[in-house]
């Protein structure tokens, strides 16, 4: 008995393989199945093509899922970016503060003026606000207004 387990493991690997086969074929709806059991192979058919169309919206599903996690990534690479450059815009103006409140403390450093030198401007125009009454004077209010409302409104 020693003596013949080496081909007896040999035979049953190869009937194991044979044995996959034929339980894969089991599996598989054929035309057996198709003759005894129409419902079935209809059945069969159904879930094949619900599982492929799943299979097909998970990957368009993937798909944007990813596009627009890289969209996203580049939005907030720009917001990090504008961020950035208005903190340095703040420090570049607070700088430019300190530099001239700096020169307003050193009065040696400012230009000396004179009279002749100053240009002066004329006051701009601005017109002038209407009054209230003005703007009642323009509305027409009268009996020509209301014979133009028809009833009911």
């Amino acid at each position: 008995m020693v003596a013949s387990l080496l081909p007896r493991q040999a035979s049953s690997r190869a009937g194991l393989q044979g044995g996959a086969l034929e339980l894969l074929k089991g599996s598989l709806p054929g035309r057996k199945l198709d003759r005894r059991a129409p419902w079935m192979a209809n059945l069969h058919r159904a879930t094949d093509g619900t599982l492929l169309g799943l299979g097909i919206c998970m990957l368009a599903m993937s798909g944007l899922t990813l596009h627009w996690q890289n969209r996203w990534g580049e939005s907030y690479q720009q917001l990090e970016a504008s961020q950035m450059l208005a903190h340095r815009m703040q420090e570049s103006a607070a700088l430019l503060e300190q530099h001239h409140l700096g020169a307003l403390k050193k009065p040696g450093l400012l230009v000396p003026t004179s009279s002749e030198k100053l240009i002066y401007l004329a006051a701009p125009h601005t017109p002038r606000p209407a009054s209230a009454t003005e703007l009642l004077g323009s509305l027409q209010i009268g009996m020509g207004t209301l014979s133009q409302i028809r009833p009911g409104y």
